[in-house]
């Protein structure tokens, strides 16, 4: 595999996506419209289809979405749409990002959750399948698909303590999101073994990749029960900001460095590396770990000003106390790792929601932050920026 490991020659992630049909499900939400940012940025040609996007989450409007994609309102759930948008579209690469994607509100609409997030993800591949033509795929899940320490049984015994969650990990969950995750990789790892394996890609050429990535940061996520909107939320109300879990540990990164890995794996797929057809940890790597106290004092510590307290609900629905991912498999065999430290990635949240503060073109203050990371990924030698060269 040295070749996964080599610099892109002359372009970003080797000028794979310049001019070519992308569909990204799900490009109304907070990832979801900075990945088809930095695809209308690579010269993609960008579908999305996603529900209409929230009044309280206006991330796809500031970007400027409407008009540099194509914009389809629509839900993963109707099989029929999202069969009738492949076969028009036909693209040659999907990212599926398209959830609900909130712990706290699975507990409240758990069968809503299930059924975009499993059944969304069963009509996404289906309609691929019925395509019948080459395609390279991924599916985002989440962290959280990984059965915990004492709901893995055997099979993770004689793991050292502490340690992040493998790919091969046995797939759980407690609550309808991590289960709705856990089942969203099932069905796409059927899917792959039975109408996609790798070893016949080059008979049916589609590749099909999950991503499973840690907690993610940035500018203009705006989500309920999320710690950097919940703190400028506070901020904006002139009151502490409440911090119900404080002690919990999480795999925080900046949301351009998860996306940096989805489209890196892409690129693999679309080089038809039978190899990069399977499931991948981005998160990470060799970073001390960080509370979510630690980053909401990191935080406000950076924008100048406010407070946190912890606030715990006991009566609340329970979350993982501690979630670490190991990206051993994407360092060696992808040649990926994360751009940006996670301090970096908070000074950039707080950068990014400055500027909007003060009334900036977020559409370029994004670009900008966008050209930032691939310049800085060319100085680190990532093998997805041009070494040594802007972006």
């Amino acid at each position: 595999m040295a070749d996964l490991v080599s610099h892109s020659e002359g372009e970003p992630f080797q000028g794979r996506f310049a001019g070519r049909p992308v569909l990204v499900t799900g490009h109304t939400g907070f990832k979801g419209a900075w990945l088809a940012a930095w695809l209308d940025g690579l010269g993609a040609r960008v579908t999305g289809l996603a529900l209409a996007p929230d009044e309280d989450q206006p991330l796809f409007h500031l970007l400027g979405l409407a008009r540099r994609t194509h914009h389809r309102e629509g839900d993963v759930r109707d099989a029929g749409a999202v069969t009738r948008l492949v076969q028009e579209v036909r693209p040659d690469f999907v990212f599926h990002l398209a959830a609900q994607a909130l712990v706290r509100r699975s507990y409240q609409e758990p069968a809503d959750t299930f059924a975009t997030n499993v059944q969304g993800t069963v009509n996404v591949l289906e309609a691929v399948r019925l395509a019948e033509r080459p395609a390279s795929v991924v599916v985002v899940t989440s962290d959280k698909c990984y059965a915990e320490a004492d709901e893995a049984g055997p099979s993770a015994a004689g793991r050292p303590s502490g340690s992040g969650h493998r790919e091969d990990d046995p797939l759980g969950g407690r609550d309808p999101y991590s289960a709705s995750k856990a089942a969203a990789e099932m069905v796409t790892a059927a899917y792959r073994s039975a109408f996609f394996p790798p070893s016949r890609l080059a008979e049916h050429g589609v590749a099909l990749a999950s991503a499973r990535a840690g907690n993610v940061i940035g500018g203009g996520d705006a989500a309920p029960d999320r710690i950097v909107p919940d703190i400028l939320r506070a901020l904006a109300a002139g009151e502490p900001v409440r911090v119900r879990n404080p002690g919990s540990v999480r795999p925080w990164q900046h949301v351009l460095d998860a996306l940096s890995g989805y489209l890196w794996l892409a690129a693999r797929l679309d080089a038809r590396e039978e190899a990069a057809a399977r499931g991948w940890n981005f998160g990470p790597v060799e970073e001390p770990e960080i509370t979510v106290a630690d980053l909401a004092r990191r935080f406000l510590e950076r924008w100048g000003r406010g407070e946190w307290l912890a606030a715990g609900d006991p009566a609340g629905p329970r979350e993982a106390p501690v979630l670490r991912l190991d990206c051993s498999r994407a360092v060696a065999e992808l040649g990926w790792r994360p751009v940006w430290s996670a301090g970096e990635a908070i000074d950039r949240t707080v950068a990014w929601h400055r500027s909007l503060r003060d009334g900036a073109d977020m559409a370029g203050v994004t670009g900008a932050q966008i050209a930032g990371h691939l310049r800085r990924a060319g100085e680190l030698g990532r093998p997805w920026a041009p070494a040594g060269r802007e972006p």
